[in-house]
């Protein structure tokens, strides 16, 4: 006499299609932090350059540089109206300015 037809899947089937979607969902998040990481440092180069070209154009306003906490830059909204753009890559550690080559850099 054949079997009776089955209803539900069986235990074994459904833990050969948990351990298939755990690995494939591995391998996209294996895939995606580089470029996480990649867009974070694109978005700290630029920060960086725009910060640099108001640090310029600051001298070119006031006839001297802002001082290296950027904070004539940060305080004025003529600079920054979306307000002063923050570190990307570690938020804790603030843009400064190298007072000898009057270019930012982040400590």
């Amino acid at each position: 006499m054949p079997d009776p037809p089955r209803k539900a899947f069986s235990l074994l089937e459904l833990l050969a299609v948990a351990t298939i979607l755990g690995v494939i969902a591995a391998l996209i998040v294996a895939r995606g932090a580089p470029v996480a990481n990649s867009a974070q440092q694109a978005l700290h180069d630029h920060n960086k350059v725009l910060i640099n070209a108001a640090v310029e154009q600051y001298h070119r306003d006031k006839g001297y540089w802002p001082s290296a906490d950027l904070g004539e830059l940060r305080s004025d909204p003529g600079y920054f109206s979306d307000g002063f753009p923050s570190n990307p890559i570690a938020p804790s550690v603030p843009y400064t300015l190298n007072v000898k080559t009057h270019l930012v850099e982040t400590p």
